[in-house]
């Protein structure tokens, strides 16, 4: 196996750095994301900071891991490492004079792109924090008031997750109707058949559900809960669009569930296939922290409905 480290070098605006192979490498004019193969004795982080500075002439200041990819070509089996890239020094230029371009993930403009690459620009259009209704607890319409400020101020991606079913479904079709015109994409805490059902863009698992599955549907987004190793591997195995792992920290609605702290979900969702959220009483300002340990973003149920 060929281990890649590959870096997907993000931009304010969103756009990511895609370069184009040169001519005289396997698949001389596909696109993909900068990289290139350990050394060996050497770890990713290490090999990216390296490729980077070669291939391109920039010095990576904040990369955090993300997700690790395997493809296998007619040429090589390959281990991709990716990691997200948020600051460098320098301006990327192509030491062996290859193409760059700068793309939004949402409207890729260049082609062919290398097929290992379609799980992660996949991934890059889900937002790095993911919404969890509490109108429970507050009541349907003052709920709903905070959700309308929230999808208004970027909220993206909402899993309606509410124990009663009646409420559950018209809270559903509220949010849907608060989302008209923005990219928010609602999924529904429970099965296959409700999600469809209510017109949801996805359906979000329970580690119960998760379980029981032996395949996913296609036709719809798919989140899962997990709270151990073996649960996040078969959710990678299922090829789910994300995983949500925790509690991360000790919370209120689960007083008697052990925390994993930052150190025990790294390690939990080390080289994980799957974009993974952290989750358990976490709060905004986590989400740099909850990246830095190799989190996709943040799941927040409290924290992310703005009371006015």
């Amino acid at each position: 196996m060929v281990r890649v480290a590959a870096a997907v070098i993000l931009r304010p605006d969103g756009r990511v750095l895609l370069a184009q192979r040169p001519p005289g490498k396997a698949y001389a004019g596909y696109w993909e994301f900068p990289g290139g193969k350990l050394e060996p004795g050497e770890t990713p982080a290490h090999a990216l900071a390296r490729e980077l500075h070669e291939e391109l002439g920039i010095t990576v200041r904040i990369a955090s891991p993300w997700m690790v990819q395997e493809f296998v070509y007619p040429h090589a089996h390959v281990e991709l490492n990716f990691f997200r890239v948020y600051a460098f020094d320098g301006e990327p230029a192509g030491h062996d004079g290859q193409s760059f371009a700068w793309q939004h993930p949402n409207a890729i403009g260049v082609a062919p792109l290398l097929p290992a690459n379609t799980r992660v620009l996949a991934a890059l259009t889900l937002p790095t924090v993911y919404a969890i209704t509490c109108a429970t607890e507050v009541g349907i319409d003052p709920f709903v008031e905070r959700a309308r400020r929230a999808i208004a101020t970027g909220v993206r991606l909402i899993q309606v997750r509410e124990p009663e079913p009646s409420l559950r479904d018209a809270l559903v079709r509220r949010l849907a109707e608060a989302a008209v015109g923005t990219t928010a994409r609602i999924v529904v805490n429970g099965s296959v058949d409700e999600a469809r059902r209510l017109g949801c863009a996805g359906v979000h698992w329970t580690a119960r559900r998760l379980n029981a599955a032996t395949s996913r549907p296609h036709d719809l987004i798919v989140g899962a809960s997990c709270h151990t190793r073996a649960e996040l591997e078969h959710a990678c195995a299922l090829d789910v669009d994300f995983a949500v792992m925790g509690p991360v920290l000790a919370t209120p609605t689960h007083p008697d569930a052990h925390p994993l702290g930052w150190a025990g979900f790294a390690a939990a969702i080390e080289r994980t296939r799957v974009p993974v959220f952290a989750l358990g009483g976490l709060q905004p300002a986590d989400r740099d922290t909850a990246v830095a340990h190799g989190a996709h973003g943040i799941a927040m149920r409290r924290h992310v409905w703005p009371d006015s």
